[in-house]
């Protein structure tokens, strides 16, 4: 059933402060749900289910599926739909919820047309777990998508680029417009698949130290790395000039032209003095 159906079913209308947009593409769900599922079985929990497009595409493939949702009209539509036997239905905040717990030591995987007001602290909160997911299939805005996927030098390259490249390699699917949602959100959408780096790209010995270095080279975008890190670490700008020429860099140097293994060398130059 459409979603405009489902909802007007229910006396429900869409509520902006869970951004709620809603896949009405059951091609596109079906392309999504393939990305996250290889064979029956494999454990999948799927944040922000709304009506259920996805939801029924992963349970069609056989995923073991958890669906969680923060909108408790959602879960009654969720747990009404009979094609959804067997589906465990939760309600709970993604950004709150014990993935921990919830997995254990299995192996398992994220799927999720994302909430735009939820997606990036998800993904930095889901790739920072001690038992990442060994995959995420997620859709979310296209702007968040390029930022991700950014290389160095370019506009849309910053921290998160940076930090979500320390633990997983990012890769872009598909991309959606508009007109496949209810109602139509005023973006383009894109679908993108993370996994954890088999093997590190780089050493970094205490990734918190490394994230506040970096927070730092880019809160100043306009001033040079030297004067960025100098205001945000409240350091003197020379013995930032001192730690960046130790790992090799020029202190007249962008963060946003530093590459993660740039980044990873003035981590180790700062060793452990980096302010808290």
């Amino acid at each position: 059933m459409h979603p405009r159906a489902l909802l007007a079913a229910h006396g429900i209308r869409p509520q902006k402060r869970f951004g709620q947009n809603f896949l009405m593409d059951g091609g596109i769900a079906t392309r999504i749900a393939r990305l996250a599922v290889d064979a029956p079985g494999e454990r999948v929990i799927e944040i922000g289910p709304g009506t259920g497009a996805l939801t029924a595409a992963l349970h069609a493939l056989g995923a073991d599926l958890t669906a969680l949702d923060l909108d408790p009209r959602m879960i009654a539509i969720l747990a009404g739909r009979s094609d959804l036997d067997g589906v465990r239905i939760e309600t709970g905040d993604a950004l709150a919820f014990d993935f921990a717990t919830w997995a254990g030591d299995a192996p398992w995987r994220m799927a999720g047309n994302l909430p735009y007001n939820i997606a990036t602290p998800l993904l930095i909160r889901l790739a920072e777990l001690a038992r990442p997911p060994e995959r995420i299939v997620a859709m979310i805005q296209k702007d968040v998508a390029d930022r991700l996927l950014a290389r160095p030098g370019t506009e849309q390259y910053g921290s998160l680029t940076v930090a979500i490249g320390l633990r997983m390699n990012v890769e872009r699917a598909l991309t959606v417009g508009p007109a496949h949602f209810y109602p139509r959100p005023k973006v383009v959408s894109s679908v993108i698949v993370l996994r954890p780096h088999a093997t590190p790209p780089v050493d970094v010995a205490d990734p918190a130290a490394f994230e506040r270095i970096v927070r730092a080279a880019f809160a100043y975008r306009r001033k040079t790395v030297a004067n960025s890190l100098a205001l945000a670490l409240e350091r003197p700008r020379a013995e930032m000039e001192a730690l960046l020429a130790s790992a090799g860099l020029r202190a007249e140097a962008r963060g946003e032209t530093l590459s993660l293994a740039d980044f990873a060398a003035l981590a180790r130059a700062f060793g452990e003095g980096v302010p808290q």
